[in-house]
């Protein structure tokens, strides 16, 4: 049976720009860096204490990817809180957090335009 997700793929330009952006900015850690082909890395990304990672990768076929809102949503104990201090860290994010009866939810872009959601 299924057990978890195990990964999911960002689509990226420059992998070694998003890695700076998922690391130094949102926080993630590397659990995987290494070659993957010519001129290509693999990188998994822990995303806290979950067992959940993300990908910085695009295959070639997929490059129209690139840019577009993530069908992807990252959780937190308070929007407000951890919308303030990823701006302090240089996040973009997509207007301002909104309040709405199940929480609050947030957007912010990676360097790519990639576009997540942020709720508690």
């Amino acid at each position: 049976m299924i057990k978890q997700v195990k990964f999911v793929s960002i689509p990226v330009t420059d992998q070694q720009r998003a890695l700076d952006f998922y690391t130094k900015r949102l926080g993630f850690t590397v659990h995987t860096d290494q070659p993957f082909g010519e001129n290509m890395r693999w990188i998994e990304l822990k995303v806290g204490r979950t067992d959940t990672k993300v990908v910085l990768f695009t295959a070639d076929e997929h490059k129209e990817w690139i840019g577009k809102p993530m069908n992807l949503s990252f959780s937190c104990d308070d929007v407000e809180k951890t919308v303030a201090e990823l701006r302090e860290r240089g996040v973009e994010f997509v207007g301002e957090p909104q309040k709405f009866h199940w929480g609050w939810h947030a957007q912010f872009k990676d360097p790519d335009g990639n576009t997540f959601a942020l709720s508690d």
